[in-house]
């Protein structure tokens, strides 16, 4: 773990190799890649449901059958036996965003008798500039060379654009890619899509394929939105001024980037831990509104464009709705970025942390 402080003052955390070049850790630490949420759902359910719960966490819960991969899963498996071994268990969130599952956590027999420390988020964090001509939060602006899809943004009024990720393990049907097209097209929201390679794969059955966009499409929303299809600088256009709302397919590290900078999200989960990603973020913390009004019954079929359009303009337009979920989000970011300083909530966890691997 390092620290950098960055030109505003606020001192932020990035995962690294090492402490410093001088400091060994002393004990295994087990870090924590997903939400707490699904961690001690998964603890929880795995140890026999060792105490009762609220029966509104059980409530429409996803199911993790055929959530993951076989190799996936015999992974899992082999990391087992390391697991006595560890002194606590370092989790990429912070307790503003989940603290009622990290107290879950902390109960016996999951806890094990092991420290917890919530000391996300992992990604940099800048107070965002509202003077700044580029209008955008900038995680690097000493290069000179920003992406294009950037400069688009800066053209943009304020929270008008919908950005769209599916991350890198995550993949959509042809059906479904064309359905999206048209959802986009017909809600008249400007947008940036990042159609990479994660898109052209299905990671349960190694399929590849070639991305048919329909015919005259890019043409078409030239002037509405622009397609990425080589890296996106994911975490800059979140922290852009111009950006109001995400497509998310719910990995834990976007969720993170997304709630840091603010900006809600349509949780669009495919497999792994993402659906109940998505419970989190649409039914507990209320920034968001889910594709799926029943996950398990509607993994397997195609989102429709009329319901794509409906959730676009629902969480991007002035409506009641979206103008409670865009006013909890930043809320939510205002205080995770806060709990990062000096003070903050997750800088004491932090602390904390430091304090026993360099005791």
């Amino acid at each position: 773990m390092t620290f950098t402080e960055d030109d505003s003052g606020l001192n932020t955390s990035i995962p690294s190799a090492n402490l410093s070049k001088n400091m060994e850790l002393k004990e295994d630490l087990y870090p924590a890649v997903v939400s707490a949420f699904t961690i001690f759902l998964f603890l929880w359910e795995s140890m026999g449901k060792p105490f009762p719960i609220e029966a509104e966490i059980l409530d429409n819960l996803p199911s993790l059958e055929g959530c993951f991969t076989s190799e996936f899963m015999d992974f899992m498996a082999s990391q087992r036996k390391y697991s006595k071994s560890d002194s606590g268990f370092i989790y990429n969130t912070s307790r503003v965003i989940e603290g009622k599952f990290m107290n879950l956590l902390e109960k016996e027999p999951i806890k094990r008798n092991k420290t917890q420390w919530a000391i996300g988020p992992f990604n940099p964090m800048k107070i965002i500039n509202k003077t700044s001509t580029n209008n955008y939060l900038s995680i690097d602006h000493h290069h000179h060379h920003r992406h294009k899809c950037l400069l688009w943004l800066d053209k943009q009024s304020p929270k008008s654009a919908l950005f769209i990720s599916f991350g890198t393990t995550t993949s959509l049907k042809d059906e479904q890619i064309e359905e999206l097209c048209i959802g986009l097209e017909k809600s008249g929201i400007k947008f940036i899509w990042a159609l990479r390679d994660a898109d052209k794969g299905d990671i349960f059955s190694g399929e590849m394929r070639k991305i048919e966009l329909p015919k005259g499409y890019e043409e078409r929303i030239k002037n509405k939105g622009i397609i990425v299809r080589d890296w996106a600088p994911q975490l800059e256009i979140l922290g852009h001024l111009s950006i109001g709302a995400f497509i998310s397919h719910c990995g834990w590290n976007s969720c993170m980037e997304s709630l840091s900078m603010g900006v809600p999200i349509i949780a669009w989960p495919m497999h792994s831990d993402q659906p109940r990603n998505s419970i989190l973020i649409t039914k507990f913390l209320k920034v968001g509104i889910n594709i799926f009004n029943n996950w398990e019954r509607s993994r397997n079929e195609v989102v429709k464009s009329n319901i794509i359009e409906h959730v676009i303009v629902t969480i991007m337009l002035n409506n009641i709705e979206g103008n409670e979920i865009r006013r909890r989000a930043a809320e939510l970011g205002v205080a995770i970025r806060r709990s990062v300083v000096e003070g903050g909530v997750t800088r004491k966890e932090l602390d904390s942390f430091i304090a026993h691997i360099t005791r």
